[in-house]
């Protein structure tokens, strides 16, 4: 298989925050909380300047990678489990558990998921897990949706009619076959979903609904925003953040729209 030049990108793109989030502590110049001179431009000793307090914005940045990051990921690997277990068992077990599960994920999929979130995250203790249950709370019907497709066309296979004819069970099948030829896919989809959860983490956290106590590139923006840093046109405090959630979220696209050069199905 070969990854064509976007890819590459997007993996730099991923690992330069990647590296912020995880050797925060030795990148930053400054403790993010520390309060200092407020107001002051980039300079040499602040690099990206500071914010209404005088908290150092590119501490600000390095140290909510880790939020914004953490939140997409977990969320990315709970929307990926639930909608492919879904997806899988909808299509490999068919029948009423098909018609139950498809119905409760159009009912899903019907529900508006950024006002879902608001509430739940408006309702719960403002802290990671619970922005999690948040986010993917109605996220998963698209991959559930997608995964069952593609299992179903993996079900008119000749070898796996043999295997259902010969009486292996759904499990098996599911196991031995469906995800070595689904595991594209379901990487593909995970990928994307970190991506949104991110987006909707930032949403949230700019309408001061984020994890409290810790920095996240959304609630940088909150306070730019409520502390009239983007009246006043402080572009050294609202314009990072806002740089840093595009290039993140635009790594994982690249990264989840790569192309092979060939792709075959895995069979027996």
């Amino acid at each position: 298989m070969k990854y064509n030049r976007s890819f590459y990108f997007g993996i730099g793109l991923l690992l330069i925050f990647l590296i912020m989030a995880v050797f925060a502590p030795v990148i930053a110049p400054y403790d993010p909380f520390a309060h200092g001179t407020p107001y002051l431009r980039p300079s040499v000793e602040h690099f990206l300047g500071t914010n209404d307090v005088g908290q150092d914005i590119f501490s600000e940045l390095i140290y909510g990678a880790r939020v914004s990051l953490t939140i997409g990921i977990v969320s990315s690997l709970v929307i990926t489990v639930i909608g492919t277990g879904i997806g899988l068992s909808s299509a490999c077990f068919g029948g009423r558990c098909d018609r139950i599960l498809m119905k409760l994920t159009s009912v899903a999929m019907a529900i508006p998921s950024l006002p879902v979130a608001i509430v739940l995250a408006a309702y719960l203790d403002a802290s990671i897990w619970n922005l999690v249950i948040a986010i993917c709370i109605t996220a998963w019907p698209s991959t559930a949706r997608i995964v069952r497709a593609k299992a179903l066309e993996l079900m008119e296979l000749p070898y796996i009619k043999i295997e259902k004819t010969m009486g292996v069970g759904g499990l098996r099948i599911i196991w031995k076959h469906m995800l070595p030829n689904l595991s594209d896919i379901v990487l593909t989809r995970s990928v994307l979903a970190i991506s949104g959860a991110m987006l909707t983490e930032a949403s949230l956290s700019f309408l001061g609904l984020g994890v409290l106590g810790q920095k996240s590139w959304g609630g940088i923006l909150y306070y730019a925003y409520f502390r009239n840093g983007i009246i006043n046109n402080y572009y050294w405090w609202y314009l990072p953040p806002m740089i840093c959630i595009s290039l993140s979220v635009l790594g994982f696209m690249l990264v989840a729209n790569r192309r092979w050069r060939k792709v075959e199905v895995k069979g027996c």
